[in-house]
Order: structure tokens, then C-alpha cells, then sequence
């Protein structure tokens, strides 16, 4: 009974992580699952399995808010799910001992992509233009077989690329990568099925996690109103780099001092991470202050004045300075 207790916080904390960035579910959950023992095809299946669960509850939010662009779940979704399938297959036939390395070096990746991407504003590319197949099914691919073998990915591959590319509403890219993920968990759900058998998924841990994760939906819905996503990312992405590096370190034998070296040059590097999400997230709270008083026709906070362009107030030459200083 404890350890389901412990393992309904996973899944509580995976979805909460999840609900706040549109994205980790699965990196947080493999990677608690993977630092508490369970084997890494299992890992992957049983989060996987869950997911099918959480992520059809999330799309039919998404749907009811109008945060769904549908062709673009049926232009990634499909490739998404023949990637997930091959990631599936490819785990179930590797062994535990050569799939726990592999597995904690695409979490350590992610979780290190997590660090600088949420350590600074994202660039918008501002081009025109609808999103085509043939940038979107290798996309879905790619992502979808980083997701099975590594446990989860699926957002932290998908979810940015779509951003960057400008051609989408943000609560868009989140509601059609969220609803897409639910055939895509589905597709490695079936992988794992095939190869492992019914008896590779752990269903009490799925049941854990799918409570877990049901139950934190609502609360992560009113957490992303009160822990900003820069922070809560960084934060999240230094816990699953740290936690894999000790996978990843016992793995490849090293010992002695090494590994405390490493450890405080990730913490270091960590805590970079952190500060500069921070510092990103005033620059960015000022911009949107120095733009409201603009607007407003009140004075702009204190700072070295932009040159004004004809006919164009210092308060919203200011404004243009700070904003594009947070997209850049």
C-alpha cells in the first residue's frame, strides 16, 4: 500500500509538472519510477499506458477550450505513432542492463534540454504560412520513438519545435501536441504489448499513476497561474538530469571522486539554469509592465530611454526595447 501511495505522488507530480509547461509527464514519471528500481521497459510501458488515460482527459480539455488545430494532430499524430510503435518493439527486445543506460541518456538529454530552454525566452521564428506534412510527420517520428524508448519526450520534441516556428498560437501548439499524444501513447502502449506481453505492465503502478495523475489536473490548472513555467522548468529539468547522471555514472563503471565532481558541476550548472530563468522572467514581467504603461499613458519604469521613432512616445520606444530584448 505505501509503495502505490508513493507511486500516486509520481504520477501527482509527473501531471502537475505536465498541466504547468504542456510537457514532462513522461520525463518526470520514468525517471521517479527508474530511481525507485523498476525496470526501464516496464518503466515505459506502465507510464505509457497511463498516459493513455491523462492524455484523453487533457484532449478533451483542450477541445472544449478550442486549443485543438486538428489537422495538424492528424498530420503528427500517425507518424507520431509508427515512431512510438518502433520505439516500443525496440526496448521490449533490448536487455534491462543495455536499456537502463540508453533509456537515462535520452532522459538526461531531455532534462538537460529542459535547463536551456526554460533558462531563456524562446525565439519566434515569424514566418507566414500553414505547417506541412513534410515538417510534421519526420517531426512526429522522431518524437514519437524518443517517447517510447526513452520513457517520454513526446512534448519536450514536439511542443518547442511547433513554438518555433511561429505559425501557431502557443495554447494551440499545447492542445494539438496534448491530443495527439493520446494515439501516441496508444501506438507504444500496443508495442509494448506485443513485446513484453501483458504481463510487462505493471498495472498497480498504472492505476497509481493514473489516479495520481487525475487528480492533480485540476491543481495543475491553478499551479500555472502561481509558479510561473520559466522557473518550475528549470527546476524540473535539473532534478532529471541529476537523477539520470547517477544512472548513467554507475552504468559506465566510473568511481572514486568522479562522480561527486560531476554531480556538483551538473548542481553548478543547475543553479545557473535557475538564475537565469529568473532573470528572464523580470525581464519579461518588465516588458509587460513598460508595454500596460504605455498603453495606459502612464510613465514607463525607470531605465535608459530607447530613442523614440517619429511621432512615437519614450514610454513606447521603451516598450519595443524591453519586448525585444525578451524575444531575443
Amino acid at each position: 500500500m505505501r509503495k502505490l501511495l508513493v507511486l500516486a505522488l509520481v504520477g501527482l507530480a509527473a501531471q502537475l509538472v505536465d498541466g504547468a509547461l504542456g510537457m514532462a509527464y513522461g520525463l518526470t514519471s520514468s525517471t521517479l519510477l527508474l530511481f525507485a528500481g523498476v525496470a526501464p521497459a516496464a518503466a515505459s510501458a506502465s507510464v505509457h499506458l497511463a498516459e493513455i488515460g491523462t492524455t484523453l482527459a487533457a484532449g478533451f480539455s483542450h477541445w472544449r477550450f478550442g486549443n485543438v488545430d486538428w489537422k495538424v494532430v492528424g498530420r503528427i499524430a500517425l507518424p507520431g505513432a509508427v515512431g512510438a510503435f518502433a520505439g516500443a518493439t525496440f526496448l521490449s527486445s533490448i536487455s534491462t542492463e543495455t536499456a537502463a543506460p540508453w533509456m537515462a541518456a535520452i532522459l538526461f538529454t531531455l532534462g538537460a534540454y529542459l535547463l536551456v530552454r526554460f533558462s531563456r525566452p524562446l525565439r519566434a521564428n515569424r514566418a507566414a504560412g500553414r505547417l506541412r506534412s513534410r515538417f510534421l510527420a519526420p517531426l512526429g517520428l522522431v518524437a514519437g520513438f524518443v517517447d517510447a524508448t526513452g520513457g517520454g519526450g513526446w512534448g519536450p520534441v514536439a511542443t518547442p519545435a511547433l513554438l518555433v516556428s511561429g505559425r501557431m498560437e502557443p495554447r494551440k501548439v499545447i492542445g494539438s501536441v496534448d491530443t495527439s499524444e493520446f494515439v501516441v501513447a496508444g501506438a507504444a502502449s500496443i508495442g509494448f504489448l506485443i513485446g513484453l506481453g501483458s504481463e510487462g505492465f505493471l498495472l498497480p503502478t498504472v492505476a497509481a499513476l493514473l489516479v495520481g495523475g487525475l487528480i492533480a489536473a485540476p491543481i495543475a490548472a491553478w499551479l500555472v497561474r502561481i509558479v510561473p513555467a520559466q522557473l518550475l522548468g528549470a527546476v524540473i529539468g535539473g532534478v532529471i538530469v541529476l537523477t539520470n547522471a547517477r544512472t548513467l555514472l554507475s552504468a559506465g563503471g566510473v568511481g572514486g571522486s568522479v562522480p561527486v565532481v560531476v554531480y556538483v558541476l551538473l548542481a553548478a550548472a543547475w543553479l545557473v539554469a535557475v538564475g537565469l530563468a529568473v532573470r528572464a522572467l523580470r525581464r519579461t514581467r518588465r516588458a509587460r509592465a513598460t508595454v500596460d504603461a504605455a498603453l495606459a499613458g502612464g510613465p514607463a519604469p525607470a531605465g535608459e530611454p530607447a530613442a523614440a521613432a517619429p511621432g512615437e512616445s519614450a514610454e513606447v520606444a521603451e516598450s519595443r526595447k524591453l519586448a525585444a530584448a525578451v524575444e531575443g
